[in-house]
């Protein structure tokens, strides 16, 4: 959750609303935390591999399940080369997809070889980005420069401005539902689950407080919505240029982290989905050693490398957020659906974040609504015809 997003997502929303930003930043919290309690409770009761697909299929039917399941494979394996080419441009522009390639192959091995090694360098990333983080805030506020004069009103983007920032920020939230995606692997899941999903959300959502009015106070938002690096800018703003570089080495590392858990869980997605027969069932395997689903593992890396070597997915990245905000939206019906003993919180959390997915969803550009739209569209066609199609009967010798 602390990764890319926030080293990328402010100048945009700055764009869409001004200061308004915080506004969409509230608005963007409330809908990521009414997905994480959903997330948390059904996490906790069905702990297995695969997340949302696994609830759609248990509470709401096969069909439903199988739709989150394509979204969120389809969707995230194009943010994973999204984000190893964000990695290669921070990196050397020049050789932004060699190196992309790179760190794909590099991060897919760690995968390969155990959640354990995973958490062990997630613990690494994430203590540069937080340093980054706090350089940023450091060089923002000490420089002398910083300002409220900067702020400009709240509503100068307006209310389709603010919704814009709004989900534009709310994925700068994405993996609070990892945890619960990689549920077979979490020790005592019951206990785990349920707790670690709204503390990681609840910590995420005041660091990106604090930097996002720290850039405001330094550098105003105009000047955030016209950077490509706009937490680099608000140090600059700050007049401490030499801090400068570690905000980018922060956003390079940022950018392997994200990359690094959006593998893990889009194969185990890709394994769960296979298990049950809605992909490819070469993908249902389980490393004897490493313990992972290491067939659908290499199948992530293998799709996402291609992707990097043939697409500028920077126009991807809009479909994809509306298929992940549909997987969202099917985690709260599946929440809903819980009954009062099985319930942690309070059912008009899950119609909330229902509504509030829906809202974002239909807030981003429309040609990201239609292509989205498409896709999924595309993945329910599929499911169709191959339910239609007669079953082949057993035989002795399968």
């Amino acid at each position: 959750m602390i990764g890319a997003g926030v080293f990328a997502a402010i100048g945009p929303a700055a764009r869409a609303a001004g200061s308004g930003l915080l506004v969409g930043l509230a608005i963007a919290a409330v809908v990521a935390f009414c997905n994480a309690t959903s997330s948390a409770q059904l996490g906790a009761i069905y702990p297995a591999s695969g997340g949302t697909y696994v609830y759609g299929r248990e509470r709401l039917g096969p069909f439903w399940g199988y739709l989150a399941g394509w979204g969120f494979v389809v969707g995230k394996t194009a943010s994973c080369a999204a984000m190893a080419l964000t990695f290669g441009a921070y990196g050397w522009p020049e050789w932004r997809r060699p190196l992309a390639v790179a760190a794909v192959v590099a991060l897919t091995a760690v995968n390969y070889r155990g959640v354990r090694k995973t958490a062990w360098l997630t613990r690494a990333i994430v203590a540069v980005v937080l340093a980054a983080l706090a350089v940023v805030v450091v060089g923002a506020l000490a420089g002398g420069q910083a300002s409220t004069d900067d702020f400009g009103p709240l509503a100068a983007g307006g209310g389709c401005g603010i919704l814009g920032s709004g989900w534009l920020l709310f994925f700068a939230f994405a993996g609070y539902a990892r945890i619960a995606t990689l549920g077979e692997e979490v020790v005592d899941p019951a206990r785990t689950i349920p707790r670690a999903i709204p503390i990681a959300l609840g910590v995420t959502l005041g660091v990106y407080a604090i930097v996002a009015v720290s850039a405001l106070l330094a550098a105003g938002p105009e000047a955030l919505a016209e950077s490509t690096a706009p937490l680099a800018t608000a140090v600059r703003a700050g007049s401490l240029d030499w801090l400068a570089p570690a905000v980018r080495i922060g956003g390079t590392v940022a950018a392997l982290g994200v990359l690094l858990s959006l593998i893990a869980g889009v194969s185990r997605t890709a394994f769960a989905m296979a298990a049950n027969g809605d992909l490819p069932r070469v993908l249902d395997a389980v490393h004897p050693d490493h313990r992972v689903p290491h067939r659908a593992e290499l199948a992530a890396g293998a799709a996402v490398t291609v992707l990097v070597l043939v697409a500028d997915l920077r126009s991807a990245i809009g479909f994809s957020s509306f298929a992940v905000l549909t997987y969202y939206a099917i985690a709260n019906a599946a929440a809903w659906t819980l009954p009062a003993a099985q319930r942690r919180w309070p059912r008009m959390l899950s119609v909330l974040g229902v509504a509030g997915c829906a809202l974002l969803a239909f807030t981003l550009p429309e040609v990201s609504v239609l292509v989205g739209g498409g896709v999924l569209a595309l993945g329910a066609l599929i499911w169709f015809v191959r339910a239609a199609l007669p079953s082949r009967p057993t035989t002795a010798t399968d």
